[in-house]
């Protein structure tokens, strides 16, 4: 199983960015995907998740900013960042969980200019 990411780049404050990310190698949906981050000298961070149920989960520091999308039949995922701080330039990795096991993309930088 892989996931591949796109969509990262660099943006000035307040500017918007959609990452997307696409599942290769399993003909099985995904119970949950998501976007995870690293912040330069930070541990890995949640950022948002969707269930299959379309159930939803974000950090508090991107509510009302960032939103998870998910298209079940095609195991992809989707996050759209609007008003982007500079506090939010990270490696976004995408990560999807499917009988058991947790599957995590290769990352995409995400750099906000202030």
């Amino acid at each position: 199983v892989q996931l591949v990411e796109s969509g990262g780049g660099l943006v000035q404050a307040g500017g918007s960015l959609r990452l997307s990310c696409a599942a290769s190698g399993t003909i099985f949906r995904f119970n949950y995907m998501g976007w995870y981050r690293q912040r330069p000298g930070k541990q890995r961070e949640l950022v948002a998740v969707i269930t299959r149920g379309d159930n939803t989960n974000y950090a508090d520091s991107v509510r009302g900013r960032f939103t998870v999308s998910r298209d079940n039949a095609e195991n992809t995922v989707t996050l759209q960042m609007n008003s982007l701080k500079p506090e939010d330039t990270a490696v976004y990795y995408c990560t999807g969980g499917v009988h058991g096991y947790d599957y995590w993309g290769q990352g995409t930088q995400v750099t906000v200019s202030s």
